[in-house]
């Protein structure tokens, strides 16, 4: 047995789901009633990480928006990987809203979960290395708790764990 395990926390987002998640809403915005002969669309700029929701009023906005996270979600993709801007209002009169994709932890959401764990006292040692929170420890079980207590709080965005050994 190892003298020393460890774990990383990590934030990222399967972009394969995200990409079909999004194919499937702009099938379903295509084809719903509601949505034809509107200006209702989704589009999904993969090198910027946006994703881009325009329509004719405030309320078919938040029905486009709602079946992209309806996607997201039935796709296993979080619905926190999207951090949503507030609508804006076009020359045209439609509305648009576009969400930044969520990826990597922040220095001040890694230092969230650096405080975090320290918070709970036990002997383990959490380490912010770039995008990713290592935290290393001797016992197993001091581990477990870290991982059950940061999965029951929510830093607004999703997070996984990696590398656990």
């Amino acid at each position: 047995m190892a003298d020393e395990h460890s774990f990383d926390i990590v934030s990222k987002v399967n972009l394969q789901e995200l990409r079909n998640a999004v194919q499937q809403a702009q099938k379903e915005i295509s084809t719903r009633f509601d949505f034809r002969g509107t200006s209702a669309s989704l589009e999904f700029e993969e090198v910027a990480g946006l994703v881009k929701v325009t329509a004719d009023h405030q309320a078919q906005l938040r029905s486009v928006i709602d079946v992209v996270e309806t996607k997201l979600a039935k796709r296993g993709v979080s619905v926190r990987a999207l951090g949503w801007n507030s609508p804006e209002q076009l020359p045209s009169g439609g509305m648009k809203q576009q969400a930044a994709l969520q990826q990597g932890l922040s220095s001040e959401k890694a230092r969230d979960v650096v405080k975090t764990i320290k918070d709970l006292g036990r002997k383990v040692q959490p380490r912010i290395d770039g995008d990713a929170v290592r935290v290393s420890g001797k016992q197993l079980d001091d581990l477990q708790l870290v991982i059950h207590t940061l999965r029951a709080k929510d830093f607004g965005i999703p997070i996984q764990v990696e590398n656990y050994r």
